[in-house]
């Protein structure tokens, strides 16, 4: 017969259930070791026994590094999207914004609108990454534009040099039509034999 289905509910036999514990935490530090070095990954691993002491593993130089990475990049999520919903309640309370104010203005309003003075240490920092995010997407666009604005200018720059070369073609080729075409209209005594030519230099 089969190995049996293992059911997922808390091991009363104490001692039973520290062996388990032991055994599923080295696995799983295991795979999380394996994890970090097949896939070039930063891994963190935090556990706490039921009697509250701490096992922990990090693929990184400290567990500390990657957890502050976390922190950064949960804050930045945080921001974008209060950033994201503070811009579309602007754009509803004052469509201008979205038209034709200078971003100067819309920073300066978004400033006092969060009345700075009376904002603590968590808050302004929160602050100041709200303000490194629109900074960064008002970067990301300018570079976006700019970029868009080169290719445009490569393409027309193509296309001009495209049509020069078509009309260079069909010049060269208007020229050998009406060669072609002067030559067939000239009479056939339009000039003299060369051996005519020949006889009338001796008189």
């Amino acid at each position: 017969m089969g190995r049996g289905k293992v059911q997922l509910k808390r091991i009363e036999d104490k001692s039973s259930r520290q062996v388990t514990f032991s055994k599923r935490k080295g696995g799983l530090i295991k795979k999380a070791r394996e994890l970090g070095v097949l896939c070039d990954v930063e891994v963190a691993l935090v556990i706490f026994s039921d009697q509250g002491r701490l096992y922990e593993f990090s693929s990184a130089e400290s567990l500390g590094k990657i957890l502050e990475r976390y922190r950064r990049h949960v804050e930045e999520e945080i921001a974008v999207r209060r950033s994201s919903e503070l811009e579309k309640a602007n754009h509803a309370d004052c469509p201008g914004l979205q038209m034709g104010a200078r971003p100067l203005e819309m920073i300066q309003r978004y400033l006092e609108e969060q009345n700075i003075q009376e904002k603590t240490l968590i808050e302004l920092t929160h602050l100041e990454i709200e303000l490194d995010v629109m900074l960064r997407q008002t970067r990301f666009r300018k570079t976006q534009l700019m970029i868009e604005a080169i290719k445009a200018h490569h393409e027309e720059e193509k296309r001009l040099r495209e049509e020069k070369t078509l009309m260079e073609v069909e010049m060269v080729a208007m020229m050998s039509e009406n060669h072609a075409l002067r030559l067939e209209l000239e009479p056939n005594n339009a000039r003299a034999p060369p051996l005519q030519e020949t006889l009338l230099n001796l008189f």
